[in-house]
């Protein structure tokens, strides 16, 4: 793949779609080293956005580098050295340089704001990269900072696995959603597991030293039972939304599974993190004779199940897993939008291939009437013919994006 020149692409506002303005779209992308992308400036509406073009031209670069507006590691997961622009040469690939960013312009129930992120190189030898978020031109503290602008969700081919794969996969989709709704939520998981690290690294260095301890538990428990209260609030409510099913699409139930999870339904805040907190001091030599962390949050999973059918969601067909998927990101979107008074921003990678003409229509219909900016990917425009005068359709061809 070979980045284009800067790509710049006007509409005028709400031209497609001609509704009221979305309560929160991105009307300007720029992007600089990212991916595929040597520059990039892409203006749109406030309607949903549908990226057509090959495999490898670009379409989910533009997804990740959306996702880099909210909180955390993007939609891939990539560490910051990996997102830089790359150019081939017979078989091997190098960086072309140590920065890449994101900028972007929101529409948001608060006005207009001008967002920024990306990447300063390593200040000394040895160092790491490390990323950087600003807002309105000003420096922000930390990327909690961007949760409190932006809510982001994404489905991706790689999560049509979800109810198939480990706890962990169910955990960080979980905590994504968690996120749209309380935007502190990304920093607890980030001390909650920061700290964890650390204690295993010292009960594997043979360290005796109670004081390192407990501090460390100390972090533990505050932070995990912040954010295992936030999980429960968000499912619970999730539950509420997903049991009542959008068209189409199958109703979900879901609940929490885990030792915490129960203290946190039994027993008030504090009295969750003493014993937390105790379970974990009384748990070092387990925990280092085992390598890992036994009790916590961490162990927690998402319970999904199919109501239509009646049984767990990893039990359905692979189309069956997929509508459930789809059915809650859904009714999550209108959750977010009820609750912070904004509607989140939809990633959806590949969406359409994989749902029957009736859930397409359904789910096309939906982020319509939602208000949502979603955008949408595929390879094949056809299937995208339902949001035709209601999306702005562009290709993207290595590295270029043009109207069609």
């Amino acid at each position: 793949m070979t980045a284009s020149a800067t790509t710049a692409l006007a509409y005028p506002p709400d031209a497609v779609s001609g509704r009221a303005p979305a309560l929160l779209a991105v009307r300007q992308l720029r992007l600089t080293d990212f991916r595929n992308y040597r520059q990039l400036r892409l203006d749109c509406d406030t309607s949903p956005v549908v990226l057509v073009g090959d495999n490898g031209a670009g379409k989910t670069n533009l997804l990740e580098a959306l996702s880099f507006l909210a909180p955390g590691r993007g939609l891939r997961r990539a560490r910051l050295d990996e997102v830089c622009r790359r150019t081939r040469s017979d078989e091997t690939s190098s960086a072309q340089g140590s920065t890449w960013a994101v900028a972007a312009t929101l529409d948001t129930p608060d006005g207009r704001v001008a967002i920024g992120t990306g990447i300063e190189p390593a200040k000394s030898e040895g160092g790491l990269p490390r990323r950087v978020v600003r807002i309105d031109g000003r420096p922000a503290a930390s990327q909690t900072a961007l949760g409190r602008h932006v809510a982001a969700v994404w489905l991706t081919p790689q999560l049509d696995r979800l109810f198939l794969d480990g706890a962990s996969e169910r955990r960080r989709f979980l905590d994504r959603l968690v996120t749209a709704l309380h935007p502190e939520h990304a920093s607890d998981v980030a001390a909650y597991e920061n700290a964890m690290r650390q204690r295993a690294r010292l009960l594997g260095e043979g360290n005796r030293d109670p004081h390192w301890f407990t501090a460390l538990e100390d972090i533990m428990a505050r932070h995990g039972v912040a954010l295992a209260a936030a999980r429960a609030d968000t499912v619970q409510r999730l539950d509420a939304a997903a049991r009542l099913g959008i068209g189409p699409f199958p109703r979900a139930a879901l609940a929490m599974a885990g030792e915490t999870d129960r203290w946190i339904a039994s027993m008030a805040a504090l009295d969750a993190e003493d014993r937390l907190r105790a379970e974990l001091a009384a748990g070092r030599l387990r925990d280092a004779e085992a390598g890992t962390t036994c009790n916590g949050p961490h162990r927690s999973d998402l319970a999904v199940r199919h109501l239509d059918l009646d049984l767990p969601a990893a039990e359905g067909s692979t189309g069956q897993q997929k509508a459930v998927l789809v059915s809650i990101a859904l009714a999550h979107a209108r959750l977010v939008s009820m609750s912070r008074g904004r509607p989140p921003i939809l990633l959806l990678d590949e969406i359409a291939a994989h749902l029957d003409s009736e859930r397409r229509v359904a789910l096309f219909d939906e982020v319509v009437a939602l208000g949502v900016q979603s955008w949408m990917t595929g390879t094949d425009a056809e299937l995208f013919k339902p949001l035709a005068g209601r999306a702005q359709i562009l290709r993207v061809t290595d590295g270029s994006i043009a109207a069609t």
